[in-house]
């Protein structure tokens, strides 16, 4: 029998790289709202009670940006006072011209490219490590909202071990949770097991051997941007397949849909969900790529992993039969120019059913 242990981790909505994420997308999502057709890439860092937010911006929307960075940081929990810095520039007359003017179609808003997976480990279709390392840091989330002894910033972990390429079982999970000063280790490890690992994992998925550390490195009461500095996009991996599946050149966070790092990840996920849902694969992953300022991909490419109820070949003959990796398709057939963004900065863009991309398309197969 082949065995192989996969993990995958999670973080909070508190972490600082995510705190950048959220303000990130709501700024997206403020531009969205107002202006449809916006082109954004409005980033953030943060550091200690610095934040600097930075990019360009390609819309009639009127945006406060100190306003909507400090009511993120609020609603998620710190209530320390931070201080705003704010440089974004009209986006480049070259870039917009290419993307928008091209041949009269919506280009690409750059080179590069983006994989989507899927596979049946879960109900939806994700990686099993990544689902559970998602839903025990919501939960972390969730209860820590409830529990004052618990703080914003957190991580989750969950390794899998797979039996003949088949989820077998949870080997380890680890969850580290910042907290109040003065509360013992014991008190956390119980609230968490009790109401995070409890409420989230399958208990036909542990046993005796499963391994739990909560809070390995003990005290954990400096947190968020005080603990660590954050960035937008640097947690690719975990908006992503958890290391499952690949990934492309490009994060998420900030991008408006004319922006192919996001929008085609996008599609490509519902490529590959679609078809690993019809049963003609197990697992799939599908690659495109694109050159700036061109509505069609240069290549699109899809693997099964030997799984296939056809050659992928054929499943790429499929694919191209049922599907249009257009970039204005894409935003159309989506449904991307709407103020959506803020709700995939954390716990995952994929495996979520309230996103179109989730969806799953009826496939012509012969």
């Amino acid at each position: 029998m082949n065995k192989h242990l996969f993990t995958s981790e999670s973080i909070t909505e508190g972490h600082p790289d995510k705190i950048c994420d959220q303000i990130a997308d709501s700024i997206l999502d403020a531009a969205l709202a107002q202006d449809p057709s916006s082109k954004m890439a409005v980033e953030c860092t943060i550091k200690d009670d610095f934040v600097l937010i930075y990019g360009e911006a390609g819309t009639e929307a009127v945006i406060d940006y100190e306003k909507i960075a400090l009511d993120t940081i609020r609603e998620i929990g710190y209530e320390e006072d931070y201080h705003v810095m704010v440089k974004v520039n009209r986006q480049s007359n070259e870039i917009h011209q290419a993307v928008v003017h091209n041949n009269e179609e919506m280009g690409a808003g750059d080179q590069g490219l983006m994989f989507g997976y899927a596979c049946d480990d879960t109900e939806n279709l994700m990686p099993a490590a990544i689902d559970y390392a998602h839903r025990l840091a919501k939960q972390l989330s969730d209860v820590r909202r409830a529990h004052p002894i618990l703080k914003p910033d957190g991580k989750t972990q969950v390794t899998v071990e797979y039996e003949n390429d088949h989820v077998k079982r949870i080997d380890t999970i680890v969850v580290s949770t910042q907290h109040a000063q003065g509360v013992t280790q014991e008190e956390i490890k119980e609230l968490v097991m009790k109401e995070v690992v409890e409420k989230v994992i399958d208990p036909s998925l542990v046993d005796e051997n499963t391994k739990y550390f909560i809070n390995p490195s003990g005290s954990f009461v400096l947190g968020g941007s005080f603990g660590d500095s954050g960035t937008t996009g640097r947690k690719i991996v975990v908006d992503t397949y958890g290391g499952m599946g690949r990934i492309g050149g490009g994060c998420f966070s900030s991008k408006d849909p004319s922006k192919v790092d996001r929008s085609a990840a996008y599609y490509c996920r519902y490529v590959a969900k679609s078809i690993v849902a019809a049963k003609l694969a197990r697992k799939c992953e599908v690659q495109v790529a694109y050159a700036i300022g061109k509505a069609k991909p240069v290549s699109v490419m899809v693997e099964t992993f030997g799984t296939g109820v056809k050659s992928d070949e054929e499943l790429l003959e499929i694919i191209e039969k049922n599907f249009n990796f257009e970039v204005a398709n894409i935003i159309k057939e989506l449904d991307l120019c709407r103020p959506i963004y803020k709700k995939t900065a954390c716990y995952g863009h994929f495996g979520r059913k309230e996103f179109s991309w989730e969806q799953v398309k009826p496939l012509t197969v012969d």
